[in-house]
């Protein structure tokens, strides 16, 4: 009688489960994702100070402080500049919507069009009143929705939570990191479990390299951007130049979306088209550094993620399982592709690749 061992089915039943699970419990795990990815980008710098001989509760203490006052300082400093920025663009919005309107009006008209059945009724102080009036009524149901998240305590008290679990989890993750990858380690086959430690190893290094590297070319990028085009004179510069830094993860879309709403920014601000070449210069600048300086040292060439792969991982994993699948994405995609580097090795090494089999022989 054959025997069949269960755990060669085990295993492939729990991965099932885990994506299921993954796919159920999205809104529930993005708190544990950012507290993971905190305290995995933290680990490091934990075992350094470790190295130094420093107790690990103390190292963990240090660099939890570091992180969040880190991000506590970058968020009240950007926060009032940001608060302004928004504040202008609702300024001038009005504005810039009626200099579109004004130069779209001889536009139609010499096509044939006649601008007064639809345009031709508009100008800055008639867009300006429909304007402010449905800001108003935004305005009342931004009040409404507030009023009724503020009488809600069960919707306060979730976001409160999750606000809060997100330092709570890195702490404990920074603290046991070591012990639960030794212990994932431990319960893997003995016959796989050399192989399996150096795919992730690599994982890990690409990971690694990727977060760290790209974090800091976003960072870089925003405040490229956003310098140059204050220097270019737009007046929504740092809020043009952030959220195309913020999309630069995935390749060319920061290009894309910035120069795109800079472009428009500008010409609606100054009506001059001469001016479209300062932002241009500014994105240029930013692509150049981009590719030559801040990609090679930051993020180096180790990663073997082909911008067709990330674009593909973003949307895909967005799609599958929303904003918890951006997340899931990246990382995903680093690990998928160390895995298909491993198989394409095992393939050429195989007798198959190398034509070596033989046909089989008759007794």
């Amino acid at each position: 009688m054959v025997s069949i061992d269960p755990w060669k089915w085990i295993l492939p039943l729990a991965l099932l489960a885990l994506a299921v699970l993954t796919w159920l419990l999205a809104p529930v795990l993005v708190p544990f994702l950012a507290a993971a990815l905190l305290a995995y980008l933290g680990d490091p710098l934990v075992r350094r100070l470790v190295g130094w001989r420093m107790p690990r509760t103390l190292a963990v203490v240090l660099v939890f402080l570091a992180i969040f006052l880190g991000m506590g300082l970058l968020v009240l400093a950007l926060l009032p500049l940001i608060e302004r920025q928004v504040l202008r663009l609702a300024e001038v919005l009005p504005e810039y919507v009626a200099r579109l309107v004004a130069w779209l009006q001889p536009r139609l008209a010499g096509l044939g069009l006649d601008p007064a059945d639809g345009l031709g009724t508009l100008n800055a102080e008639r867009i300006k009143t429909l304007f402010f009036a449905h800001w108003r009524e935004a305005g009342g149901v931004a009040t409404a929705i507030l009023g009724y998240v503020s009488r809600s305590g069960a919707v306060m008290l979730g976001w409160l939570a999750n606000l809060l679990l997100i330092p709570v989890v890195t702490f404990y993750l920074l603290r046991d990191w070591e012990q639960v990858i030794e212990r994932l380690r431990g319960l893997l086959p003995r016959p796989v479990e050399p192989r399996v430690s150096r795919i992730a190893r690599e994982s890990d290094e690409v990971l690694g390299t990727f977060f760290k590297g790209q974090f800091l070319v976003m960072l870089a990028l925003a405040a490229i951007y956003s310098v140059g085009l204050w220097f270019a004179g737009l007046e929504l510069a740092l809020l043009i130049g952030l959220l195309a830094g913020m999309v630069s993860f995935v390749p060319y879309l920061g290009l894309i979306v910035g120069l795109s709403a800079a472009g428009v920014a500008m010409l609606l601000q100054t009506g001059d088209p001469l001016q479209l070449l300062w932002v241009a210069a500014v994105f240029g600048v930013g692509q150049i550094l981009e590719s030559v300086l801040l990609t090679p040292w930051l993020v180096g060439e180790r990663i073997g993620l082909h911008p067709v792969a990330v674009i593909f991982a973003v949307m895909a994993g967005g799609y599958l399982f929303g904003f918890v699948g951006v997340l899931l994405a990246l990382p995903a995609a680093a690990v998928i592709a160390v895995l298909l580097r491993h198989l394409d090795e095992g393939y050429r090494e195989s007798g198959l690749y190398a034509g070596d089999e033989s046909p089989p022989t008759a007794d």
